[in-house]
């Protein structure tokens, strides 16, 4: 048992630690030069179990206003996002008959990269985006978008200001909140009576399943099952009828929820909750093999990024995501450790002249992947591969290989 272990979700003290990850900077910190003069902060990264409504989540909580006020992620930059917003709005309108009398709000709306999506069908529509950066970016673009954490007192102002939702849309926004139960309730204080709330996030099982061990940083507070999430819900007088399964980011769930008895509940949860009470999601034998294979997968990639290096083959990573940093940082890559990777390249101008957390790597335009020509990539978005694959398909004709990390090391 973790000493201090306090569920964020049901408040038991029964927690069991799954696998510890040492000391990670912010994974989306990114650097600029400057600031190596200055010691960088760091923080335990371990994940848990709850034994009592086996929910995982990360053991040492950072405040979200210091992740979350000033961010460098735009959904704008993936292709893969981009089409799978404009179908899930398309999905949204069809399913739930939205249009000009209807009303739609999404939280953490990022620069509006799905809202604008509701703006061109003229569903009327407000984004709920804490970055101040990347709100302006929004606004700027004709996204109705509020500058605010979003909990229980803002949807009490909005409700009381006559703007209850039709739709709340909540996309790989869910997992981040460390106060869990103010987050659902405010979406029943936010939500009509006969509204519903759609939200995405990376899927337990696939991270168990798949080593999707990257998946997890400070940022992300919470990895969810359906099993953990359904006594959350019912404890504000939510209930969750219905559920979709996708491959973005390496295996999502979309989750459908609303008000106890609005919607009749349908055969996808009854059957994703008999599959997880199958695979043994409730009990801790689903989760003891995690972190043994997780050291496993390191080892094997390390051993590879050595044999390269010692036949002086140039290696880059590609993409200055979250997750690269905790596989760099956990594997103990760059320039205080393993000095194995020279630069990475990113799609995303605002972080171009960045450095990455804790490997201090220069962050590069992806033209450099060809003019520098390096052999190698580590792809560290391997959850956009087939998207990325495509898009470098020149640099691979040359005789660039990529290595994909998760969830098995090999060469493409």
């Amino acid at each position: 048992m973790i000493p201090h272990f306090h569920c964020h979700s049901c408040g038991s003290a029964q927690g069991r630690l799954i696998l510890d990850l040492g000391l990670q900077p912010l994974a989306n910190n990114l650097l600029s030069p400057v600031d190596l003069g200055t010691p960088e902060p760091k923080f335990p990264l371990r994940i848990a179990l709850c034994e009592s409504c086996w929910l995982l989540q990360i053991t040492d909580i950072i405040p979200p206003v210091q992740l979350f006020s000033d961010y460098l992620y735009f959904s704008s930059f993936s292709d893969a996002l981009l089409r799978h917003a404009k179908e899930s709005v398309d999905h949204h309108i069809a399913e739930f008959r939205l249009g000009p009398s209807s009303y739609v709000v999404e939280i953490a709306s990022n620069d509006g990269y799905l809202l604008r999506n509701f703006v061109e069908a003229q569903v009327p529509c407000l984004g709920i985006e804490p970055a101040t950066n990347i709100a302006k970016i929004a606004t700027e673009r004709g996204i109705p978008t509020l500058n605010r954490f979003f909990g229980v007192e803002l949807a009490q102002e909005l409700s009381t200001e006559g703007r209850q939702a039709d739709l709340i849309i909540a996309n790989n926004v869910f997992a981040h909140v460390p106060n869990i139960n103010g987050f659902v309730a405010g979406l029943a204080v936010l939500l009509k009576p006969n509204g519903y709330v759609a939200i995405e996030f990376p899927y337990g099982c696939d991270l168990i399943e798949h080593l999707e061990f990257d998946t997890i940083y400070h940022e992300h507070v919470f990895y969810f099952t359906v099993t953990a999430l359904k006594p959350v819900f019912e404890r504000h007088g939510l209930e969750l009828f219905h559920v979709e399964h996708y491959s973005i980011h390496g295996g999502s769930l979309r989750i459908f929820a609303a008000h106890r008895g609005a919607h009749p509940q349908r055969e996808s949860i009854v059957n994703l909750l008999a599959e997880e009470e199958a695979k043994g999601v409730s009990s801790i034998g689903y989760y003891q093999n995690f972190g043994d294979l997780v050291r496993q997968l390191k080892d094997q990639t390390l051993a590879l990024l050595h044999s390269l290096r010692e036949q002086n083959q140039r290696i880059c990573a590609y993409g200055a995501s979250a997750k690269g940093s905790t596989l760099m940082n956990y594997y103990g890559i760059g320039r205080d450790g393993f000095d194995c990777i020279d630069f990475v390249v990113d799609r995303s101008t605002a972080k171009h002249g960045k450095l990455t957390p804790g490997s201090h790597l220069p962050i590069l335009p992806v033209d450099e992947l060809q003019t520098r020509f390096a052999k190698h990539a580590l792809l560290l978005t391997w959850n956009f591969a087939d998207e990325i694959l495509r898009q470098q398909q020149a640099w691979r004709d040359s005789g660039g290989q990529f290595i994909i990390p998760v969830p098995k090391v090999r060469m493409v």
